[in-house]
């Protein structure tokens, strides 16, 4: 009698469509079902079917359906706030404070790291503004290789002549250029990063070796090694 209230309950032409959906997600196999119900006098609506086996999944079902929103909204930082500032370890009138060039010749604008007699890291910012691009070249802007070995001797005279923060009495010249390469071009809006690291430095005769290497966006796009002579002023 059970059996049939079931099979007619359950496979009736009248049930919704919504009902014969839930019934799919009854995992319970119908011989068992069957059995089940021959035991009990009274019959089961389908719908006390469908709690039952739902019931044991729903708070799972619940929580899922929360997670699974938050995972599906990402908050996207904007680019104008995603890259930090380089450092300022040095800003520019400290850097005029210890160097002795002045415009248009001095071509570093920040110190972001400096380890006193040992390395020193700067930029200089490229800017289309900047004296030499109106005739290098007028229709391809491009920074001078010789201005990027500038740049980074300037950058070199930091470390060797080791200065406080006050600055220093004494200058420096170039005593020679070696193993000097260019990987690729720095055009304006560029921002050059400059390392130099005192290799060996010989007080008597004021002599200093550096080594030196400048990247753009991370990548190396000059590099060489340096002499530089100290002088008095």
């Amino acid at each position: 009698m059970a059996s049939t209230i079931l099979s007619h309950s359950l496979f009736s032409p009248h049930s919704s469509l919504s009902h014969r959906n839930s019934l799919d997600n009854v995992s319970l196999p119908l011989h068992r079902l069957t059995t089940s119900l021959s035991r009990n006098s009274a019959p089961i609506s389908r719908s006390q079917l469908v709690w039952a086996q739902s019931k044991k999944n729903r708070s799972t079902f619940i929580i899922n359906c929360f997670s699974d929103g938050k995972e599906s909204v990402k908050e996207e930082v904007p680019i104008e706030t995603r890259y930090p500032a380089f450092p300022t370890v040095m800003d520019i009138n400290q850097i005029r404070e210890i160097l002795p060039h002045r415009f248009p010749f001095l071509l570093v604008d920040r110190v972001i790291e400096y380890n006193p007699g040992v390395s020193v890291v700067a930029i200089k910012n490229v800017t289309i503004n900047d004296n030499f691009f109106p005739g290098h070249f007028p229709e391809r802007p491009i920074m001078p290789g010789v201005l990027m070995v500038e740049a980074m001797a300037q950058v070199g005279g930091i470390v060797m002549l080791q200065p406080e923060m006050g600055g220093s009495r004494e200058i420096f010249f170039f005593a020679g250029i070696d193993k000097v390469r260019f990987r690729k071009p720095v055009v304006a809006g560029d921002t050059l990063v400059m390392r130099m690291t005192l290799v060996k430095l010989q007080k008597r005769f004021g002599i200093a070796k550096l080594e030196g290497k400048a990247y753009v966006g991370g990548e190396v796009v000059c590099e060489g090694e340096f002499l530089l002579a100290m002088a008095s002023e």
